[in-house]
């Protein structure tokens, strides 16, 4: 058995609730593995959530629990919301879960015994709600420099990691490696960064200042740094250090999916502890943008959340997935308002997929008494939507490639139109009308055939609403199974074959003031 496809997404903090960010990451790392899996190849899909922590213990405080218990609370929530989302994890870590704790502790000690860890002295401005540490060259106005809020002066004993032992062997590996970090302007902002001496990480905190965290093994008065902690979860969730064969089969990590706003963790503090442990590094750190509304991100913390639960019930699952990925290009930032996505659900699946479906369905139904007709007088206006349809599967592998989710579903949205256009063309009604019976048969085949491309086509994004055009289609066997290499084969939908029509795939939303 070969290496496995391992994408992970970050584990998410668990002082709120999840939101559209969330799941926009879990989404895309949702449609990969279903990429994947439709190639044949076996996919294992990390997720998780981060329980350590002051803002934690904070919040918990706050709702007069104690912090595991608020953590078992929260997290309850984020597995809810991803499987009405239909996220389809293998493995959702815990950073409060013991094995876990037991691997960041081999990992604390491992690192203090090769003597990259060193106890010393700190002294500058900290973040409590970024749990950050700045240095007087960083700040201004002492607000800290991610999230403006104001910062306090701190002088306590804590345990360093070596960063700077390893700064120009991670510079030299992103310049060798133009896929490690992506978008390529990503790779830049943290070249930059890298341009300028390293500080040392903080990798500890007082125990007598925060408490709630994984004990430190070789010093019984601190607790490991949160982000330290959270980090490791892409190997112990992987089996590291304790199930060697697991590792072996899922190491190193193919994707790691996250947000732009901790590129800088995930692309400088994770490849150098990796350097440190001596583990190969990911093939591919993907930082994606931001939803925005007036300018600004949409979070909790801005006080701006918008709740994908809500949408999911007013709009439909498949269309709030569907809106996620075609909207924006991923790695760039994405505007998002409910005007937008009513918009993108009329346009593309109301007006273009379902409207395709149906009227193809509703032809097969008046025509052929609901059977698949057999095509036995082809036209070149035929050929030339098979040409189109076939051509499909190259455009689909380039645009995954690149993680281009809106250039793959466009490819789609592509066919879908010259489908579209087809029934146009060949006028249907008129050959009806001429008593020309075998071209309409021969049309309505090659929109049958094209449509199961289709529904083959838009599962890893929209698996609802295929299986539902599988159905319709009287395909039997499960879509899940059927692999991506029929896309690009032509006459698989079967002459005689009853059609299951059913309701509308789309239907289209009123927006108020339309005529």
């Amino acid at each position: 058995m070969g290496k496995t496809f391992y994408i992970t997404t970050p584990i998410y903090y668990i002082n709120s609730v999840p939101h559209i960010g969330h799941s926009y990451t879990q989404v895309a790392a949702d449609t990969i593995k279903r990429f994947m899996r439709q190639r044949g190849r076996e996919a294992y899909f990390l997720t998780g959530t981060d329980e350590h922590g002051q803002k934690v213990a904070i919040a918990a405080e706050k709702a007069g629990l104690l912090p595991k218990d608020f953590a078992d609370g929260i997290v309850e929530k984020f597995k809810a919301v991803w499987k009405r989302l239909d996220i389809d994890y293998d493995y959702f870590i815990r950073t409060t879960g013991p094995d876990h704790i037991k691997a960041v502790q081999y990992v604390l000690d491992k690192l203090y015994k090769k003597g990259d860890l060193y106890e010393g002295e700190y002294s500058g401005w900290y973040c409590t709600p970024c749990e950050s540490f700045w240095t007087k060259l960083q700040i201004e106005d002492n607000l800290c420099p991610e999230c403006k809020r104001p910062l306090e002066e701190i002088k306590e004993t804590n345990i360093f990691f070596k960063l700077s032992k390893y700064q120009d062997k991670l510079k030299n590996h992103i310049k060798s490696n133009p896929d490690f970090i992506k978008p390529r302007f990503r790779a830049n902002e943290v070249l930059n960064y890298l341009d300028k001496p390293l500080p040392d990480l903080c990798v500890t905190r007082p125990s007598s200042r925060i408490s709630w965290g994984i004990q430190v093994p070789f010093s019984k008065n601190h607790v490991t740094y949160v982000w330290f902690d959270a980090l490791l979860n892409y190997i112990t969730g992987a089996g590291y250090p304790y199930d060697e064969e697991k590792f072996k089969k899922l190491w190193p990590a193919d994707i790691h999916l996250m947000a732009k706003d901790i590129l800088r963790p995930h692309c400088v503090y994770w490849p150098i502890m990796l350097m440190a442990l001596d583990i190969e590094l990911p093939k591919m750190i993907f930082a994606h943008g931001w939803w925005v509304t007036g300018g600004k991100k949409i979070s909790k913390s801005k006080g701006k959340p918008v709740d994908p639960i809500e949408l999911i019930d007013k709009y439909g699952l498949d269309a709030y997935r569907y809106f996620l990925l075609r909207e924006v290009e991923f790695g760039s930032d994405g505007a998002y308002s409910e005007k937008a996505l009513i918009t993108r659900i009329n346009s593309d699946l109301a007006n273009d997929l379902g409207n395709l479906l149906n009227r193809s369905l509703t032809m097969i139904e008046k025509y052929f008494s609901g059977s698949i007709p057999k095509p036995d007088v082809v036209g070149k206006h035929d050929e030339e939507l098979k040409a189109k349809a076939i051509c499909l599967t190259a455009s689909l592998e380039v645009a995954m490639k690149d993680l281009n989710f809106s250039a793959y579903l466009e490819a789609v949205m592509s066919v879908i139109n010259c489908a579209n256009k087809y029934i146009e063309t060949r006028a249907p009604w008129t050959l009806f009308k001429e008593g020309k019976l075998n071209e309409i048969a021969a049309m309505l085949y090659y929109l049958a055939d094209v449509l199961r491309m289709v529904a083959i086509a838009v599962y890893p994004v929209m698996p609802g609403a295929a299986c539902n055009m599988w159905q319709q289609l009287g395909m039997g066997s499960d879509l899940a199974k059927i692999k991506a290499d029929d896309i690009g084969k032509w006459g698989l939908i079967k002459p005689g074959v009853k059609i299951n029509k059913g309701k509308p795939l789309f239907p289209r939303i009123d927006i108020k003031g339309d005529k």
